[in-house]
C-alpha cells in the first residue's frame, strides 16, 4: 500500500512538472553595458586598466517598423529609456557627468525626449516598472543633451560607452535614427 501511494505521488508530481509552461521569451531582452566597455571580460583576462566606473541595466525594445520618437515614445513625456523596468545606472565611484559631480550609488535613468534635445534624468526611486510612478521630487539631477540624427537606423535601443581618453567616456543612447551622448568621467 505504501509503495502504491509513493508511486502515485511521484506520477502526479512528474505530470504536474511536465505540464508547467516556460514563460515566453521577452521581446525586449535585458542587457547590461559597462564603463569601461567590456569590463567583466577584461577583468577575467587580467587586462582591465581602469576600475569599474558604472554599469547600466536596461531592456532593448526593437524598432519593428514603428515610428519611435514622436510616436511610440511621445515627445515631452517621461520615458523609461528602454522597455519593461526603468533603466538603472549604478555608479561605483564618484564621477562627473556633464561636469556635475555625481556620488557613487544606484539611480533610475529616464529621459524626456524632444525632437532636438533630451532631458536625461537621474532619479533616486529604484525598482520601478516603466515610468508610470515617476516622481520628480526624487530627481537627483537633470541634464539637457542635444540629439544627433544618424544616417542609418538602429533596430534595437542600445546604451553603450565609448572611451574618449583615460577616465573619460561618452555614454551613448541610440535607437532608430537618433543618438544622444552624455559625458561621464573621473575628472571634471
Amino acid at each position: 500500500m505504501k509503495s502504491s501511494l509513493i508511486i502515485s505521488l511521484l506520477l502526479v508530481s512528474s505530470l504536474a512538472f511536465a505540464q508547467q509552461k516556460i514563460p515566453n521569451i521577452d521581446k525586449s531582452p535585458l542587457d547590461i553595458s559597462y564603463c569601461p566597455p567590456g569590463f567583466p571580460v577584461l577583468k577575467i583576462q587580467q587586462k582591465a586598466n581602469e576600475p569599474l566606473l558604472a554599469r547600466v541595466i536596461y531592456s532593448r525594445p526593437g524598432l519593428n517598423g514603428r515610428k519611435i520618437f514622436g510616436g511610440l515614445v511621445e515627445y515631452g513625456k517621461v520615458w523609461r529609456m528602454g522597455a519593461n523596468e526603468a533603466t538603472e545606472i549604478e555608479i561605483f565611484k564618484d564621477v562627473y557627468i556633464n561636469s556635475k559631480k555625481i556620488k557613487k550609488g544606484r539611480y533610475t535613468m529616464l529621459a524626456i525626449p524632444n525632437e532636438n534635445q533630451w532631458t536625461i534624468v537621474l532619479n533616486k526611486e529604484l525598482y520601478t516598472w516603466g515610468s508610470y510612478v515617476y516622481n520628480s521630487s526624487k530627481d537627483l539631477i537633470r541634464f539637457e543633451q542635444n540629439v544627433e540624427k544618424t544616417n542609418s537606423p538602429v533596430e534595437n535601443f542600445s546604451i553603450y560607452f565609448d572611451n574618449k581618453a583615460a577616465g573619460s567616456y561618452q555614454m551613448i543612447m541610440q535607437w532608430d535614427s537618433v543618438k544622444v551622448s552624455l559625458p561621464i568621467s573621473t575628472v571634471k
